[in-house]
């Protein structure tokens, strides 16, 4: 039987709060999905560039576990070599953990190794899960994320850091994104 911390532990806590979290995104996930016309004559504002909002992602089958798992650990501490929560991750640790725990696929725990067992996607075709890399230390596939869509993607960035929402058109991401590759078999 698995050791229980007291409730008063931050982790504890954390994911209590996490597991709030969940259950609100797994409404949203599961709430129909139209809603009565807005009767105003106001404009809308458009969506800025660096939106970060959680709140038209969806997903199915294996992308919506993927996409719990992947909600669950926003705000996690990273960790050079982490491969687990409770000891923090780093970007390849956080998609193996996920990808073991969601849907029971073990990868090495190496941004590179990774990119090796997947197939390159047209950024047109990326789905929820699939695999987004990155040239971060003038070598191929040194840093990864989880695609969540609309634009956007989960990862690990760096010591003294936490995992977090990042977007593929943010300036920095975008002059070093290395493409998009997957896992899934695309129909």
């Amino acid at each position: 039987m698995p050791h229980r911390l007291p409730l008063s532990s931050p982790i504890d806590r954390r994911r209590l709060l996490q597991r709030a979290a969940l259950l609100s995104l797994a409404g949203l996930l599961t709430a129909c999905g139209t809603t009565p016309p807005r009767k105003t004559s106001q404009r809308q504002p458009s969506r800025p560039s660096g939106d970060l909002s959680l709140s038209k992602l969806q997903a199915d089958g294996a992308g919506r576990e993927i996409l719990i798992y992947t909600l669950s650990l926003l705000d996690l501490e990273y960790k050079f070599g982490g491969s687990n929560p409770e000891a923090g991750l780093d970007c390849s640790g956080m998609v193996s953990y996920i990808y073991q725990n969601a849907v029971g696929v073990k990868l090495p725990h190496n941004a590179a190794q990774i990119a090796s067992l997947a197939k390159p996607i047209p950024n047109n075709r990326m789905q929820v899960g699939d695999l987004v890399f990155f040239n971060t230390l003038n070598r191929p596939f040194s840093h990864m994320g989880l695609y969540i869509g609309d634009g956007k993607f989960v990862h690990a960035p760096r010591t003294n850091s936490a995992i977090r929402v990042a977007r593929l058109d943010n300036n920095y991401f975008a002059t070093r994104y290395e493409g998009a590759r997957t896992l899934f078999t695309k129909s």
